[in-house]
């Protein structure tokens, strides 16, 4: 969305009144318009009156969307997610209006959606799946994020492989003036010297991030030139134990929650960001700020490993792995220029501003 707007178009986001706040939680905000902080206008709108409080975020009316698109009059939809009612409203401007261009995103897939009976019979298959075929003939492409949700799309939302195309999530690719000043900067910050290798591992830090893991295993490694910077949150499951492994080893830094801009200059500081559990946005914003990587052995991770890093998992630990990095600590030069080489090509957000703007051309549907 932002990078829309500096490349400069005019940008309108209409949204539901749930937001996420600085530290990542749910929140709401009143319906109205305002200027958002990405230079975009966000309209607000609420969910339809007549339907019970808990079923309004899954079925997700809104009152006035096809009005609101005839006064806009864009150029370009896209659609963000396939499980909603106003995805009929929207196909239904397209039907009128074929110039527009209209995708959807889907970041869907069976980690994260229809994982109980009733989510997956009743919400996914009776409801989502049975609108988005009725959507589907108006939709120029379904974009996916990950190959996970390009299996889901297919295999449980029956979408035909001629209407996907992978879109993964993007992060922005610093010039090297920038990149180099904020590594500088943020490694002095945090007392890390050139000789050291630093390791990041950040977000909700829950069991399924598996920060315990990665903890133990770095104790496990006693490099002195070793130091591992712990951002985001610990969640209560995980707290007690994660802050006593953390307090054990002087080269375990806790740094709390952060925010996107001070995230983007810790992984410009890093050399390698470690995500052994559950998958994050972060990771390919890791990617476009040059870090090797460690990664959970999971379809969805592996186009994204290409000489630039480890996955983990099956025959591969990552005990393995830090004792690799502790012997070759010079690899990790090589394995920054693999990452920023295949951000610059494929992750960049100008280039994926440009596929929903101007048509751009698709990336591979398969690795």
């Amino acid at each position: 969305m932002r990078q829309h707007v500096v490349d400069g178009h005019d940008v309108v986001v209409i949204a539901s009144t749930e937001s996420f706040g600085p530290d990542g939680a749910l929140t709401h905000v009143q319906p109205g318009s305002y200027m958002g902080t990405d230079g975009a206008r966000v309209i607000r709108l609420p969910y339809r009156r007549w339907i019970p409080g808990m079923l309004a975020p899954k079925l997700r009316l809104h009152p006035n969307v096809y009005r609101l698109l005839s006064a806009e009059r864009p150029d370009a939809i896209l659609f963000h997610g396939l499980c909603g009612w106003e995805l009929l409203t929207v196909s239904r401007y397209k039907r009128a209006h074929p110039e527009v261009s209209l995708f959807a995103d889907s970041h869907e897939d069976f980690n994260n959606s229809a994982r109980s009976f009733l989510s997956r019979y009743l919400l996914h298959w009776a409801y989502y799946r049975t609108i988005l075929h009725a959507a589907l003939r108006s939709i120029d492409k379904v974009l996916c994020v990950s190959d996970e949700t390009i299996s889901f799309v297919q295999d449980f939302y029956r979408v035909p492989a001629r209407n996907i195309e992978f879109f993964p999530l993007g992060g922005k690719v610093l010039q090297d003036h920038a990149y180099f000043a904020a590594r500088a900067a943020t490694r002095a910050s945090y007392g890390i010297l050139d000789h050291h290798v630093l390791l990041v591992q950040s977000g909700k830090m829950d069991a399924s991030k598996k920060l315990l893991q990665s903890l133990k295993a770095f104790v496990r490694q006693p490099d002195p030139e070793l130091r591992f910077l712990v951002v985001g949150h610990l969640q209560g499951d995980i707290a007690v134990e994660a802050k006593k492994l953390i307090d054990a080893d002087r080269r375990i830094v806790f740094a709390g929650w952060k925010s996107a801009a001070e995230l983007q200059s810790i992984l410009c500081a890093a050399d390698v960001y470690l995500q052994p559990g559950t998958q994050s946005a972060t990771m390919q914003m890791s990617l476009c700020l040059r870090c090797a990587v460690i990664l959970d052995d999971v379809p969805s991770h592996r186009r994204y490993v290409k000489e630039n890093g480890w996955l983990i998992g099956g025959d591969r630990t990552l005990d393995a792995v830090l004792a690799e990095i502790s012997q070759s600590p010079h690899q990790l030069t090589t394995m920054s220029a693999h990452s920023h080489a295949f951000a610059s090509e494929y992750l960049d957000y100008q280039i994926l501003a440009e596929r929903i703007t101007r048509a751009a051309p698709a990336f591979a549907l398969h690795p």
